[in-house]
């Protein structure tokens, strides 16, 4: 699976063994914060039975004071599981990891985030310009877990600092099994277009996994990367939010070469109405629907009067209303 590295030995080796027996999947759900929650983690896992999931980003300094949230709730069913945390604090790193473990298969480092409030707080892809920090937060969380450490990190903070390879060899040497890059900058946030040939460039100069990032939003862009990128995998961030088959096609593809049709618009109507009864029930009704809203655009893209729809659905705050406008849509559309 993976490349013969080009770099000399480092400190810490790389339990290949341990993250291969754990990644049986050469698709993973990328972390999205105030997105990949419990359950649309639930809703891909339905279609996926090996993919890694990854949890949205937990902050250490809020894990330290509260413990148990609906951000950490998950279930057997969701193994293997990735735990995202973010902090610039390596003691409070390492607590995190060790209250974390006995639930994560994988414990995984942002490093990659670009809001402006998580950056400012010298979090996310902040550290990117402080390697000598990022690598102590990577030996922290390694002491705080037995479990594989992960790192999520971009191409760089500008165009003009894009250290993604140096700072990935270092992120390895620090202990880090496994690599998932976003291929933008934090400068670009998600404008314009990942650019996945770049991260051939750390494939190449590094002995663990690779799972390239950015714009894969089908089974063909997720061939396209691979295939630009080298990785050995990819993650799928927005492209899972109205669509929890796509990793499952995705895989289908990787393993037959059969590219499976996307769910038509009725089954998908189906699935936002699980998707929103869920949150109901983790939230509650009147918060359930509120942040649901998030992904009826994703949902309902590309159909006709699709903004028209979702112009309703994001401020209706009344479950049977939501229920009978998406009735009367069905009925249109069959």
């Amino acid at each position: 699976m993976l490349n013969q590295p080009n770099q000399p030995q480092t400190k810490h080796r790389p339990q290949q063994n341990r993250v291969q027996e754990l990644i049986k999947s050469r698709v993973s759900l990328a972390p999205m914060a105030g997105i990949t929650d419990y359950v649309l983690r639930y809703l891909v896992r339905k279609y996926s039975k090996t993919c890694l999931l990854t949890t949205e980003m937990i902050s250490s300094e809020f894990l330290a004071q509260v413990r148990e949230t609906e951000i950490t709730k998950t279930d057997e069913s969701q193994h293997p599981i990735n735990f995202q945390i973010s902090g610039h604090k390596p003691e409070l790193m390492k607590s995190a990891a060790q209250y974390l473990s006995d639930r994560a298969d994988m414990i995984d480092i942002n490093m990659g985030c670009p809001v402006n409030k998580v950056v400012k707080g010298q979090d996310g892809c902040s550290l990117m310009r402080n390697p000598k920090l990022a690598g102590e937060i990577v030996q922290a969380v390694r002491e705080g877990t037995d479990k594989p450490v992960s790192v999520k990190f971009r191409l760089g903070y500008t165009l003009d600092e894009m250290n993604y390879v140096e700072f990935g060899q270092q992120m390895q040497e620090a202990g880090a099994e496994f690599i998932t890059i976003h291929g933008r900058t934090r400068s670009q946030f998600y404008s314009g277009k990942a650019d996945w040939k770049r991260i051939k460039n750390l494939k190449d100069n590094i002995d663990i996994p690779v799972f390239a990032n950015g714009d894969i939003v089908s089974v063909e862009t997720a061939a396209q990367c691979l295939e630009e990128s080298g990785a050995d995998g990819v993650a799928v961030g927005r492209g899972a939010m109205g669509d929890p088959t796509l990793i499952s096609r995705i895989e289908n593809y990787l393993t037959t070469g059969k590219i499976l049709p996307a769910p038509a618009l009725t089954e998908k109507l189906e699935m936002l109405k699980q998707h929103l009864d869920m949150e109901i029930e983790l939230r509650g009704e009147n918060i359930g629907i509120k942040f649901f809203r998030k992904f009826y655009p994703f949902y309902i893209s590309g159909v006709k009067n699709a903004a028209k729809l979702r112009s309703i659905l994001v401020v209706e705050d009344n479950y049977d209303k939501i229920i009978k406008i998406l009735k009367e849509f069905s009925k249109e559309i069959t």
